[in-house]
């Protein structure tokens, strides 16, 4: 696939639609419905997923071009090990399948590829074409895209508990400066900043268990579009609409 990054007619059409000084520096998309959008079309569910994959493409390519900083996926939940084993298999294969084809992509567009949850439960072929396309692109400095997998926000908050109490055994941490800032700094998301908008497709309206911490003051958008179908123009909206709100963080304006 070839990305066409380069300035173009469409380009300032999409500038056009959205305010490009008020643009959210991290969106974080719950994808979700590709099993359905396959039934829909009497599909395998696999095929759903496979088509799902297009989408991710579409989406870091537009996010980049209008300088979104950082764009949250939730690929694979902790929960999604409970689905049948081919599906499984399916996703695990897809994501080595995307790794190998669009990184050099990626890189070249100065994508920066990084990951949360605990992907050593992940197949080995998985966990190794991860970090090399996290080794590939770790000088970038453009759009860091960030895969959730094996992920879920309780199961996070858990480890980053046992990780705090171990370093307080250890002499390393005062339990009486704990605050939310020492807490923030021993989830997977340490070093990104916490969700602006928070996106999700298919028409359910739960967060599922992503970035529970992370998602506390982020703004919400919902949409009964089936992510293999959800695209740009779909995303510019959730933007323009996220231009229209007040965010007071608590306080009164």
């Amino acid at each position: 696939m070839e990305w066409l990054f380069k300035r173009k007619k469409e380009d300032s059409l999409i500038d056009e639609e959205i305010d490009m000084s008020n643009l959210p520096q991290h969106i974080a998309i719950i994808m979700d419905g590709n099993g359905r959008w396959a039934k829909k079309r009497n599909l395998p569910r696999t095929m759903g997923h496979k088509a799902g994959v297009e989408t991710i493409r579409e989406i870091v390519k537009t996010c980049s071009k209008i300088g979104i900083k950082y764009l949250t996926l939730y690929a694979f939940s902790t929960e999604n090990w409970k689905r049948p084993q081919d599906e499984v298999n399916t996703l695990m294969n897809l994501l080595v399948e995307y790794l190998r084809k669009e990184v050099e992509e990626l890189d070249k567009n100065n994508v920066i590829i990084n990951w949360i949850g605990d992907i050593s439960k992940l197949p080995l072929i998985c966990q190794e074409e991860l970090k090399r396309a996290k080794e590939k692109t770790k000088d970038n400095d453009g759009l860091t895209l960030t895969l959730a997998l094996n992920y879920g926000g309780r199961d996070e908050i858990k480890r980053a508990i046992i990780n705090i109490a171990k370093d307080v055994n250890a002499g390393k941490l005062d339990v009486d400066s704990i605050d939310e800032n020492t807490i923030s700094g021993y989830l997977d998301t340490a070093n990104i900043p916490d969700p602006d908008l928070l996106i999700r497709p298919s028409g359910e309206l739960r967060i599922s268990n992503f970035l529970l911490w992370q998602i506390a003051y982020s703004e919400l958008w919902f949409s009964d579009i089936y992510w293999p179908d959800f695209s740009s123009k779909h995303l510019l909206e959730a933007i323009k609409d996220y231009q229209k709100r007040e965010r007071r963080f608590g306080s009164i304006k």
